[in-house]
Protein backbone atom coordinates (compact mmCIF):
# COMPACT_ATOMS: atom_id res chain seq x y z
CA UNK A 1 0.00 0.00 0.00
CA UNK A 2 2.89 2.35 0.72
CA UNK A 3 4.21 2.13 -2.88
CA UNK A 4 0.82 2.41 -4.20
CA UNK A 5 0.80 5.85 -2.26
CA UNK A 6 4.57 6.56 -3.55
CA UNK A 7 3.68 5.89 -7.23
CA UNK A 8 0.76 8.33 -6.72
CA UNK A 9 3.79 11.37 -6.46
CA UNK A 10 3.19 11.55 -2.87
CA UNK A 11 6.41 12.18 -0.95
CA UNK A 12 7.82 10.86 2.28
CA UNK A 13 7.70 14.24 3.94
CA UNK A 14 3.84 14.84 2.43
CA UNK A 15 3.05 11.37 3.62
CA UNK A 16 4.57 12.26 6.98
CA UNK A 17 2.41 15.70 6.76
CA UNK A 18 -0.73 13.62 6.20
CA UNK A 19 -0.27 11.17 9.18
CA UNK A 20 0.08 14.57 11.36
CA UNK A 21 -2.82 16.04 10.28
CA UNK A 22 -4.63 12.28 10.52
CA UNK A 23 -3.82 12.41 14.66
CA UNK A 24 -4.42 16.31 14.46
CA UNK A 25 -7.95 15.26 13.39
CA UNK A 26 -8.26 12.46 15.59
CA UNK A 27 -7.37 15.15 18.64
CA UNK A 28 -9.66 17.50 17.55
CA UNK A 29 -12.61 14.89 17.53
CA UNK A 30 -11.26 13.28 20.84
CA UNK A 31 -11.73 16.97 22.60
CA UNK A 32 -14.81 17.07 20.99
CA UNK A 33 -16.46 13.84 22.73
CA UNK A 34 -14.17 15.17 25.87
CA UNK A 35 -11.62 12.63 25.67
CA UNK A 36 -8.36 12.80 26.88
CA UNK A 37 -6.07 13.62 24.11
CA UNK A 38 -2.90 11.26 23.64
CA UNK A 39 0.53 12.30 22.45
CA UNK A 40 2.89 10.67 19.79
CA UNK A 41 5.49 8.38 21.12
CA UNK A 42 8.78 7.60 19.02
CA UNK A 43 6.93 4.49 17.75
CA UNK A 44 4.18 6.73 16.28
CA UNK A 45 1.78 6.23 19.47
CA UNK A 46 0.42 9.75 20.89
CA UNK A 47 -0.02 9.34 24.60
CA UNK A 48 -2.53 11.60 26.45
CA UNK A 49 -1.69 14.94 27.96
CA UNK A 50 -3.65 16.48 30.23
CA UNK A 51 -2.68 20.47 29.62
CA UNK A 52 -3.51 19.65 25.61
CA UNK A 53 -7.35 19.05 26.56
CA UNK A 54 -7.88 22.61 27.04
CA UNK A 55 -6.11 23.83 23.75
CA UNK A 56 -8.31 24.15 20.45
CA UNK A 57 -6.22 23.28 17.09
CA UNK A 58 -7.40 24.84 13.88
CA UNK A 59 -6.09 22.67 10.84
CA UNK A 60 -5.52 24.55 7.81
CA UNK A 61 -5.21 22.25 4.33
CA UNK A 62 -4.31 23.33 1.22
CA UNK A 63 -5.14 21.66 -2.00
CA UNK A 64 -2.46 22.34 -4.41
CA UNK A 65 0.57 22.02 -2.32
CA UNK A 66 -1.36 18.52 -0.09
CA UNK A 67 0.26 20.43 2.76
CA UNK A 68 -1.62 21.09 5.99
CA UNK A 69 -0.72 23.56 8.56
CA UNK A 70 -2.08 23.77 12.18
CA UNK A 71 -3.06 26.55 14.93
CA UNK A 72 -3.30 25.75 17.86
CA UNK A 73 -5.51 28.06 20.57
CA UNK A 74 -4.68 28.08 24.45
CA UNK A 75 -6.28 30.05 27.07
CA UNK A 76 -3.92 32.80 26.32
CA UNK A 77 -5.24 33.38 22.97
CA UNK A 78 -8.77 33.18 24.13
CA UNK A 79 -7.68 35.80 27.50
CA UNK A 80 -6.68 37.88 24.19
CA UNK A 81 -9.49 37.66 21.96
CA UNK A 82 -11.59 38.23 25.18
CA UNK A 83 -9.70 41.73 26.04
CA UNK A 84 -9.83 42.73 22.12
CA UNK A 85 -14.22 42.35 22.06
CA UNK A 86 -13.92 44.27 25.22
CA UNK A 87 -12.09 46.70 24.14
CA UNK A 88 -13.63 47.00 20.89
CA UNK A 89 -16.96 47.53 22.68
CA UNK A 90 -15.94 50.14 24.95
CA UNK A 91 -14.38 52.07 22.06
CA UNK A 92 -17.62 51.98 19.79
CA UNK A 93 -20.12 52.70 23.02
CA UNK A 94 -17.67 55.96 23.62
CA UNK A 95 -17.60 56.47 20.02
CA UNK A 96 -21.61 56.02 20.15
CA UNK A 97 -21.98 58.20 22.77
CA UNK A 98 -19.97 61.29 21.54
CA UNK A 99 -21.58 61.13 18.08
CA UNK A 100 -24.82 61.61 19.81
CA UNK A 101 -24.04 63.77 22.02
CA UNK A 102 -22.10 66.45 19.97
CA UNK A 103 -24.85 66.21 16.97
CA UNK A 104 -27.51 65.54 19.05
CA UNK A 105 -29.14 68.82 18.24
CA UNK A 106 -29.03 69.01 14.82
CA UNK A 107 -30.27 65.42 14.20
CA UNK A 108 -33.85 65.41 14.65
CA UNK A 109 -34.46 61.96 15.70
CA UNK A 110 -38.00 61.30 17.72
CA UNK A 111 -35.59 58.60 19.87
CA UNK A 112 -32.70 60.93 20.56
CA UNK A 113 -34.94 64.25 20.89
CA UNK A 114 -36.52 61.82 23.50
CA UNK A 115 -33.51 60.62 25.52
CA UNK A 116 -32.65 64.57 25.62
CA UNK A 117 -35.78 66.10 26.52
CA UNK A 118 -35.53 62.91 29.34
CA UNK A 119 -32.15 64.06 30.34
CA UNK A 120 -33.48 68.34 30.59
CA UNK A 121 -36.50 67.15 32.48
CA UNK A 122 -34.73 65.47 34.93
CA UNK A 123 -32.05 68.06 35.53
CA UNK A 124 -34.31 70.81 35.63
CA UNK A 125 -36.02 68.92 37.88
CA UNK A 126 -33.14 68.98 40.20
CA UNK A 127 -32.21 72.62 39.46
CA UNK A 128 -35.83 73.45 40.91
CA UNK A 129 -35.93 70.91 44.16
CA UNK A 130 -32.40 73.11 44.81
CA UNK A 131 -33.49 76.69 43.92
CA UNK A 132 -36.96 75.51 45.94
CA UNK A 133 -35.43 74.79 49.00
CA UNK A 134 -33.56 78.12 49.31
CA UNK A 135 -36.71 80.03 48.07
CA UNK A 136 -38.50 78.08 51.20
CA UNK A 137 -35.03 78.87 53.33
CA UNK A 138 -35.55 82.47 52.47
CA UNK A 139 -38.99 82.96 52.77
CA UNK A 140 -39.03 81.80 56.50
CA UNK A 141 -36.39 84.60 56.87
CA UNK A 142 -38.56 86.93 55.25
CA UNK A 143 -41.47 86.10 57.66
CA UNK A 144 -39.06 86.47 60.09
CA UNK A 145 -37.93 90.14 58.98
CA UNK A 146 -41.65 90.99 58.42
CA UNK A 147 -43.34 90.24 61.78
CA UNK A 148 -39.42 92.24 63.26
CA UNK A 149 -40.62 95.39 61.11
CA UNK A 150 -44.26 95.14 62.45
CA UNK A 151 -42.72 95.22 66.21
CA UNK A 152 -40.20 97.60 64.74
CA UNK A 153 -43.17 99.58 63.80
CA UNK A 154 -45.63 99.24 67.00
CA UNK A 155 -42.23 100.42 69.27
CA UNK A 156 -41.71 103.59 67.20
CA UNK A 157 -45.52 104.21 67.52
CA UNK A 158 -45.48 104.20 71.23
CA UNK A 159 -42.04 105.58 71.71
CA UNK A 160 -43.17 108.48 69.42
CA UNK A 161 -46.88 108.95 71.85
CA UNK A 162 -44.24 108.96 74.77
CA UNK A 163 -41.90 111.74 73.39
CA UNK A 164 -45.22 113.67 72.76
CA UNK A 165 -45.21 113.31 69.10
CA UNK A 166 -46.86 112.29 66.13
CA UNK A 167 -46.34 109.24 63.60
CA UNK A 168 -47.20 111.10 60.95
CA UNK A 169 -44.69 113.65 61.96
CA UNK A 170 -41.84 110.53 61.66
CA UNK A 171 -41.75 109.75 58.20
CA UNK A 172 -39.74 106.38 58.60
CA UNK A 173 -42.77 105.23 60.63
CA UNK A 174 -45.66 105.54 58.85
CA UNK A 175 -46.25 101.47 57.77
CA UNK A 176 -45.25 101.03 54.09
CA UNK A 177 -43.51 104.08 53.41
CA UNK A 178 -39.68 104.02 52.21
CA UNK A 179 -36.90 106.74 52.58
CA UNK A 180 -36.55 108.19 49.09
CA UNK A 181 -33.18 106.58 47.43
CA UNK A 182 -31.41 107.10 44.00
CA UNK A 183 -28.39 108.19 41.97
CA UNK A 184 -26.54 107.47 39.03
CA UNK A 185 -26.93 104.11 36.97
CA UNK A 186 -24.11 102.21 37.53
CA UNK A 187 -21.45 100.89 34.55
CA UNK A 188 -20.27 98.30 36.63
CA UNK A 189 -23.35 95.61 37.87
CA UNK A 190 -24.25 92.01 37.59
CA UNK A 191 -27.40 90.05 39.33
CA UNK A 192 -26.99 88.60 43.33
CA UNK A 193 -26.24 84.80 43.59
CA UNK A 194 -28.24 82.91 45.88
CA UNK A 195 -25.11 82.69 48.98
CA UNK A 196 -24.80 86.33 48.46
CA UNK A 197 -28.47 87.19 49.01
CA UNK A 198 -28.67 84.52 51.58
CA UNK A 199 -25.93 86.43 53.20
CA UNK A 200 -27.31 89.50 53.25
CA UNK A 201 -30.74 88.52 54.51
CA UNK A 202 -28.67 86.70 57.65
CA UNK A 203 -27.30 90.11 58.05
CA UNK A 204 -30.39 92.05 57.52
CA UNK A 205 -31.82 89.58 60.09
CA UNK A 206 -29.29 90.80 62.28
CA UNK A 207 -29.33 93.92 62.26
CA UNK A 208 -33.18 93.99 62.49
CA UNK A 209 -32.75 91.91 65.92
CA UNK A 210 -29.79 94.29 67.05
CA UNK A 211 -32.79 97.37 66.28
CA UNK A 212 -35.16 95.51 68.10
CA UNK A 213 -33.39 94.55 71.50
CA UNK A 214 -32.53 98.41 71.28
CA UNK A 215 -36.20 100.37 70.64
CA UNK A 216 -37.12 97.48 73.50
CA UNK A 217 -34.60 98.89 76.07
CA UNK A 218 -35.53 102.92 75.06
CA UNK A 219 -38.96 101.70 75.19
CA UNK A 220 -38.38 100.79 78.77
CA UNK A 221 -36.43 103.78 80.07
CA UNK A 222 -38.91 106.11 78.08
CA UNK A 223 -41.91 104.16 80.02
CA UNK A 224 -40.12 104.59 83.40
CA UNK A 225 -39.11 108.45 82.68
CA UNK A 226 -42.98 109.16 81.80
CA UNK A 227 -44.87 107.02 84.39
CA UNK A 228 -42.22 108.80 87.09
CA UNK A 229 -43.61 112.09 85.36
CA UNK A 230 -46.98 111.24 86.07
CA UNK A 231 -46.04 110.95 89.56
CA UNK A 232 -44.43 114.15 90.03
CA UNK A 233 -46.71 117.28 90.49
CA UNK A 234 -46.04 119.01 86.83
CA UNK A 235 -49.33 119.58 86.07
CA UNK A 236 -51.38 123.18 87.20
CA UNK A 237 -53.77 122.14 89.34
CA UNK A 238 -56.06 125.12 88.08
CA UNK A 239 -56.43 125.46 84.32
CA UNK A 240 -54.86 128.59 82.90
CA UNK A 241 -54.54 129.85 86.55
CA UNK A 242 -52.07 132.47 87.73
CA UNK A 243 -50.06 133.21 90.71
CA UNK A 244 -51.37 135.90 93.88
CA UNK A 245 -48.75 134.59 96.53
CA UNK A 246 -45.60 132.74 95.33
CA UNK A 247 -43.40 130.27 97.70
CA UNK A 248 -41.18 132.18 99.86
CA UNK A 249 -41.38 135.10 102.63
CA UNK A 250 -43.73 137.34 101.82
CA UNK A 251 -45.85 139.86 104.32
CA UNK A 252 -49.02 138.19 106.45
CA UNK A 253 -52.34 139.59 104.94
CA UNK A 254 -53.79 139.20 108.40
CA UNK A 255 -51.33 140.78 110.58
CA UNK A 256 -49.17 142.47 108.30
CA UNK A 257 -46.00 140.48 109.71
CA UNK A 258 -43.30 138.91 107.80
CA UNK A 259 -43.91 135.18 107.22
CA UNK A 260 -42.81 131.85 105.12
CA UNK A 261 -45.29 131.06 102.57
CA UNK A 262 -44.94 127.51 102.24
CA UNK A 263 -46.98 127.37 98.68
CA UNK A 264 -48.53 129.31 95.68
CA UNK A 265 -52.07 130.57 95.72
CA UNK A 266 -54.41 130.57 92.60
CA UNK A 267 -56.93 133.07 92.42
CA UNK A 268 -60.25 131.93 91.08
CA UNK A 269 -64.04 131.82 91.41
CA UNK A 270 -65.51 129.45 93.83
CA UNK A 271 -66.29 126.18 92.29
CA UNK A 272 -63.49 126.45 89.99
CA UNK A 273 -62.54 122.47 89.22
CA UNK A 274 -59.20 121.57 90.88
CA UNK A 275 -57.09 118.81 89.02
CA UNK A 276 -54.61 116.50 90.52
CA UNK A 277 -50.95 117.42 89.78
CA UNK A 278 -49.85 114.16 89.49
CA UNK A 279 -51.04 110.44 90.05
CA UNK A 280 -51.13 108.95 93.39
CA UNK A 281 -52.87 107.77 96.66
CA UNK A 282 -55.33 110.43 98.71
CA UNK A 283 -53.83 109.89 102.34
CA UNK A 284 -55.88 113.22 104.15
CA UNK A 285 -58.96 114.53 102.65
CA UNK A 286 -60.78 116.79 105.47
CA UNK A 287 -61.04 119.99 107.54
CA UNK A 288 -57.82 121.54 108.67
CA UNK A 289 -57.91 124.38 111.32
CA UNK A 290 -55.83 126.25 109.42
CA UNK A 291 -56.07 125.07 105.82
CA UNK A 292 -60.35 124.54 105.75
CA UNK A 293 -61.57 121.87 103.92
CA UNK A 294 -57.73 119.92 102.77
CA UNK A 295 -56.43 116.92 100.41
CA UNK A 296 -53.51 115.19 100.34
CA UNK A 297 -52.06 113.31 97.91
CA UNK A 298 -48.76 110.95 98.05
CA UNK A 299 -46.86 110.40 95.12
CA UNK A 300 -44.65 107.95 96.51
CA UNK A 301 -40.53 108.15 97.00
CA UNK A 302 -41.82 111.01 100.03
CA UNK A 303 -43.56 113.52 97.58
CA UNK A 304 -46.86 114.68 98.66
CA UNK A 305 -49.07 117.79 97.10
CA UNK A 306 -51.56 119.55 99.28
CA UNK A 307 -54.55 121.52 98.01
CA UNK A 308 -56.22 123.60 100.58
CA UNK A 309 -58.94 125.92 101.12
CA UNK A 310 -61.49 124.15 99.34
CA UNK A 311 -65.04 124.50 99.23
CA UNK A 312 -65.70 121.06 98.39
CA UNK A 313 -63.92 117.46 98.08
CA UNK A 314 -64.61 114.87 95.62
CA UNK A 315 -62.06 112.13 96.61
CA UNK A 316 -61.71 110.82 100.11
CA UNK A 317 -58.73 109.05 101.93
CA UNK A 318 -57.59 105.73 100.46
CA UNK A 319 -58.69 106.99 97.10
CA UNK A 320 -56.22 106.26 93.93
CA UNK A 321 -56.21 109.42 91.79
CA UNK A 322 -54.34 109.87 88.59
CA UNK A 323 -53.06 112.87 87.05
CA UNK A 324 -55.53 115.73 85.91
CA UNK A 325 -58.40 114.20 87.76
CA UNK A 326 -60.80 116.20 89.32
CA UNK A 327 -60.72 116.10 92.94
CA UNK A 328 -61.88 118.73 94.49
CA UNK A 329 -63.26 122.66 93.92
CA UNK A 330 -61.87 126.38 94.62
CA UNK A 331 -63.57 127.99 98.18
CA UNK A 332 -62.43 129.97 101.14
CA UNK A 333 -62.61 127.82 104.07
CA UNK A 334 -60.16 127.95 106.52
CA UNK A 335 -57.56 131.20 107.27
CA UNK A 336 -58.28 133.14 104.33
CA UNK A 337 -59.01 136.08 102.61
CA UNK A 338 -61.00 135.42 99.13
CA UNK A 339 -61.60 132.03 97.73
CA UNK A 340 -58.48 130.66 96.14
CA UNK A 341 -56.32 127.38 95.61
CA UNK A 342 -53.28 127.50 98.36
CA UNK A 343 -51.06 124.47 96.72
CA UNK A 344 -48.26 123.08 98.50
CA UNK A 345 -45.60 120.18 97.51
CA UNK A 346 -43.60 118.95 100.17
CA UNK A 347 -40.43 116.41 100.12
CA UNK A 348 -40.02 114.16 103.08
CA UNK A 349 -42.34 117.11 105.06
CA UNK A 350 -40.13 119.62 103.41
CA UNK A 351 -42.08 122.42 101.88
CA UNK A 352 -40.77 122.46 98.22
CA UNK A 353 -41.11 125.48 95.67
CA UNK A 354 -44.39 123.82 93.53
CA UNK A 355 -43.24 126.43 90.58
CA UNK A 356 -39.83 124.33 90.10
CA UNK A 357 -42.54 121.05 88.89
CA UNK A 358 -44.95 122.61 87.62
CA UNK A 359 -45.18 122.90 83.63
CA UNK A 360 -45.58 126.43 82.27
CA UNK A 361 -49.12 126.45 80.87
CA UNK A 362 -50.18 127.59 77.10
Amino acid sequence: MLDAILQRGFTPVALQEIVECGFAFQDLMESAHGTVSTKRSATGVRERTPREQSNLNIIFVSSATVRARTLTLDWRHWAAGSFAILLLFLSFTLIFNYVTLRYAASINHPLLQAIMLADQRQEAQRTEEVVQGHLSAMAMKLGDLQAQMLRLDSLGERLARLAGLKPQELPALEPGSTPGRGGPESTLRRDFTVDEFTAMLSKLSRQVDERSDQLGVLEALVVTDSANKKFLPTLSPIQDGWFSSNFGWRVDPFNGEKSFHEGIDFPAESGTTIDAAASGKVTFADVHPAYGKMLEIDHGNGLLSRYAHCSTLLVKEGDLVIRGQRVATVGSTGRSTGPHLHFEVRLNGVPQNPARFLQPTG
